[in-house]
């Protein structure tokens, strides 16, 4: 799709490539004419004008299948989309070349006026009295009357491209403007400067003294500002100080001041703290702090005169979830399409069918397709409680169980050599009321295998069944891949006259395990958000199933969740009301298009890491709107955990992408974890090269070996880690009982223990945690625990498995369909996730796992910190650390000769051995 050009001088068309003109994003055309100056004209539906002098801001961005120009004008915003990322950024480049062509001329033709701005910014630059962002020279610029004022402060000025001929004729002042190197210069004098100055002010600011990096953040103010913190460092006291400095230097009136948080208990706690700091009633404050559901909600209302009318389910927990439930059950009830392809995504198609040479590995392959590992194999499960080989037979396995087919897997069967000899054959699956042989082969379209000597096997089976005269078909691998496997089982079937018929919904539901059915609601969930926001159709979505490797699947999901995504909206529609984003998605328009009207010059935002596009676009909205705003941003990235509410990290770390040139700073001091917690978790969560880079150091020195594992043996193949943790929450109240002395004080009787889990089904208290002499039990999951802290945390079932840590079923390609940058690091946000839980400990980590299913986690965290991880059991006895895999323990032997050895429990998958005689040293 490349955009037409016409010869310089000449008018430019813009566009995108005849195919993407097909979809209705691609209906647009914008023309550049250097002979109108000024102006540039947009045709997207109706033809318009658009005066350069409006412009706010051109940026570029990935949607789903194309990239996408935003122009974001005083009154109106406009995609441009259905570009390659060349042509999209082209246009963007010729766009503001184009609009500084014209500034440059209204400069060149009022330099009677350039006087007038010398004035005004020496009066803002020699008082040395603020920072100085762009916006604030250009607010002292729009001051002065006329259009070479205006064209200097200008948003979209961009100096590279003056000529020289006009830079040289400007006065000495006006290189703040055009020299990016004198206006850094001064605000680096200025920081310093202020630093002294403020001393007092941050060595007691909201109950504490200020990291530099903290005062730091408080005295810059670019345009727009993202501050990167650490877990436990500070973040929301960096806000309180920010509002204090800027009131104390009188920079902003508070009502300019808006901060918004994602919950109404973070809005309240910062409320309350802010207010505390001023020494202000909270009811007096008069800076704005609020979620950003209640931003929206006062916006709409403001404006029409009352509030929108939102869902009853909105402001219920589970109320979303609910709703889908009951769109699907009517679905199914009403829709015999929708009921067949539903049922068919829940019990044929679990997980994705990945190629095992998109792994690291046949060993991390293994660990994705099996339900469980037995003695370095992967089992998996089929609803018809038979373990079969490979995700493809199970796919067939469960297709059979869901249409009531009577078949036998693997079944004996006797076949007569061409000597007379009797060889027995095992098929795949064998159907008793026709007597029918099916084979499933591991071959590709060419006919061959990635096995050594398969494809001579398979043929040799064919030549059996057909000597015996066997009722006998195949399918294959490559079905699999070209999407006819399933379409191939059911005709030979029908040809057979083998009756089938769909088990019922309710037979369904109750014969999955309930986090299937739960993970698919929420893949439902996460991609509703997104088709509703970037207003997608069916269309896109099957165009990128196709990306994806297992593209039946996707397609049938595809299906799936649009259909459901309509009744969403019916619903909506029916009951007249809307929904969060919707509401959100309303604000954006009454901003963009000016009929409401933003008091806030300073806007800052809290937890930035969980931002979504919506919320992105009410923040842009509002700053674009009134001249000169700024955003402060404050979050962690390493934190980013909620994707599944529709939250996109990439535009946390792409933020200058969407919010225009920035100042980055880091809060890099944790105020929380001991060193050794701290440091560890920060290199684990950093082998994602995605996560912002940041070096953290803790004000606790670090506690040796406070980072504990503890191997259970499991029972029935299931550990049982509600009895461990019993026992290890009262052995770590008996020891911290014989020391109370060392930390008990006026202010605690009891050290408190956090007990997190991955999936609420291991909550081992079942909601009602034990009480201790000297420690304060509370339990939740690990999504639930972010934003708390404790002195020591247990973290339950690090293992791996479908359900454990990573849990392999969250990170689903399906989101693939909806996310327009999707992370290509594996288990990205698991491994967020699981930073996160590791981070909300001060003294202690005790991590309960499957003796043979360690997580891979742990063996990452033993790389990491080598000794410093302790194996024990759960009574506190000291294990013996396997030195090869490092997630094993050295148990005692016996070889054939009746000698003594230590080997690895974890064989076969780790082989090593040593003589009994060797001792460790830890």
């Amino acid at each position: 799709m490349a955009l037409i050009k016409l010869l310089s001088g000449r008018s430019r068309p813009y566009r995108p490539g005849f195919f993407a003109r097909l979809f209705p994003a691609g209906k647009w055309k914008l023309t550049l004419n250097p002979k109108i100056s000024g102006y540039f004209r947009l045709a997207q539906g109706s033809e318009v004008e658009l005066s350069c002098l409006d412009m706010v801001s051109i940026s570029v961005s990935k949607a789903l299948l194309w990239h996408t120009v935003e122009i974001r004008a005083r009154g109106r915003t406009d995609s441009l989309s259905a570009l390659s990322g060349d042509a999209a950024t082209q246009l963007a480049a010729d766009l503001h070349a184009f609009i500084n062509t014209h500034l440059f001329g209204l400069i060149a033709t009022e330099k009677d006026r350039l006087l007038d701005v010398d004035e005004r910014l020496r009066e803002i630059t020699e008082g040395n009295r603020q920072y100085l962002a762009q916006a604030d020279l250009g607010r002292a610029v729009a001051g002065v009357p006329g259009a070479a004022a205006a064209a200097l402060s200008h948003p979209l000025l961009n100096p590279d491209l003056m000529p020289a001929g006009l830079r040289a004729a400007l006065p000495a002042s006006f290189a703040m403007i055009t020299d990016p190197g004198v206006r850094h210069a001064y605000n680096e004098a200025f920081v310093s400067s202020e630093l002294i100055q403020f001393q007092t002010f941050f060595d007691d600011l909201d109950r504490r003294s200020f990291s530099d990096q903290q005062r730091e953040a408080c005295i810059r103010l670019e345009d727009s500002n993202l501050l990167v913190a650490s877990a436990g460092s500070g973040k929301s006291a960096t806000m309180v100080g920010k509002v204090a400095y800027v009131l104390q230097k009188q920079l902003y009136r508070p009502e300019e001041i808006l901060l918004l948080a994602f919950n109404r208990n973070a809005a309240d706690e910062l409320r309350a703290r802010i207010a505390t700091q001023l020494q202000v009633a909270e009811d007096a404050l008069e800076c704005r702090v609020t979620t950003f559901h209640a931003l929206g909600r006062g916006i709409i209302e403001e404006v029409e005169g009352r509030p929108p009318q939102l869902a009853n389910w909105v402001d219920h927990p589970a109320g979303e979830t609910r709703v889908i439930e009951a769109i699907i059950q009517n679905l199914v009830e009403s829709d015999p399409e929708f009921a067949r392809m539903w049922a068919e995504l829940l019990v044929v198609h679990p997980k994705a069918d990945i190629p095992m040479e998109v792994f690291d590995g046949e060993a991390d392959y293994r660990r994705y397709v099996s339900d469980t590992l037995r003695k370095g194999s992967a089992t998996i499960g089929s609803l018809s409680a038979l373990i079969v080989k490979s995700l493809q037979e199970k796919k067939i396995a469960n297709w059979l169980w869901l249409h009531s087919v009577a078949f036998e897997y693997e079944r004996q069967i006797a076949v007569e050599e061409d000597g007379g000899s009797i060889r027995h054959l095992h098929p795949d699956f064998y159907y008793p009321q026709t007597e029918t042989v099916h084979e499933h082969f591991a071959l590709d379209a060419d006919g061959s295998s990635p096995f050594a000597d398969y494809a001579e096997h398979a043929e040799n089976k064919r030549q059996a069944y057909r000597r015996n005269e066997i009722d006998f078909f195949e399918t294959t691998s490559a079905q699999a891949s070209d999407e006819t496997l399933l379409s191939t089982l059911e005709s030979e079937l029908v040809r057979r006259s083998i009756p089938f018929e769909r088990k019922s919904y309710a037979e369904i539901t109750k014969a999955l395990d309930p986090v299937v059915i739960k993970h698919y609601h929420q893949l439902i969930s996460t991609c509703l958000k997104h088709i509703r926001a970037s207003h997608l159709t069916l269309d896109m979505l099957l165009e990128r199933a196709k990306t994806l490797h297992d593209k039946e699947r996707a397609k049938l999901f595809a299906r799936v969740v649009w259909a459901i995504t309509q009744g969403y909206s019916r619903k909506l529609e029916e009951t007249k009301r809307i929904d969060f984003d919707s509401m959100i998605a309303d604000a954006v328009r009454l901003v963009e298009t000016g009929r409401y009207r933003s008091p806030y010059s300073l806007i800052l935002v809290d937890e930035f890491q969980d931002i979504s596009e919506p919320r992105a676009n009410l923040i842009k909205a509002l700053k674009q709107q009134k001249a000169f705003s700024k955003v402060f941003a404050v979050g962690d990235d390493w934190q980013s955990i909620y994707r599944f509410a529709g939250s996109d990290i990439t535009i946390f770390t792409r933020f200058e992408a969407n919010f225009g040139t920035s100042w980055q700073g880091r809060l890099e001091q944790t105020y929380r974890c001991n060193q050794l917690i701290a440091e560890t978790a920060a290199k684990f969560v950093q082998r994602n090269p995605e996560q912002i880079k940041k070096s953290v150091r803790s004000t606790r020195p670090a506690v040796p070996r406070s980072i504990r594992v503890i191997p259970i043996e499991d029972k029935c193949d299931k550990p049982d880690f509600a009895t461990a943790c019993q026992r290890l929450l009262e052995r770590l109240d008996a020891a911290l009982g014989g020391i109370a002395n060392r930390w008990r004080d006026e202010k605690r009787d009891k050290l408190k223990v956090l007990v997190l889990w991955r999936y609420n089904v291991l909550d081992p208290f079942e909601g009602r945690p034990p009480s201790f002499a000297n420690i304060e039990v509370a339990g939740l999951s690990f999504h639930r625990a972010k934003g708390l802290e404790a002195d020591y945390t247990v973290l339950l079932d690090v293992s791996e498995g479908n359900y454990g840590v990573p849990s392999r079923i969250e990170d689903d390609e399906l989101l693939n369909l909806v996310i327009p940058r999707p992370e290509t690091f594996a288990y990205a946000e698991e491994r967020r996730l699981f930073y996160v839980a590791l981070t909300r400990a001060s003294r202690g980590v005790y991590m309960l796992t499957n003796r043979r299913q360690p997580s891979r986690y742990i063996q990452e965290l033993c790389e990491i910190a080598g000794d410093e991880v302790r194996f024990e059991t759960v009574d506190g006895a000291e294990l013996s650390q396997c030195p090869t895999c490092l997630v094993g323990q050295l148990v005692e032997r016996r070889s054939k000769d009746g000698s003594m050895f230590r080997g690895c429990n974890q064989f076969p998958d780790c082989k090593h051995t040593e003589p009994a005689s060797v001792v460790r040293r830890r």
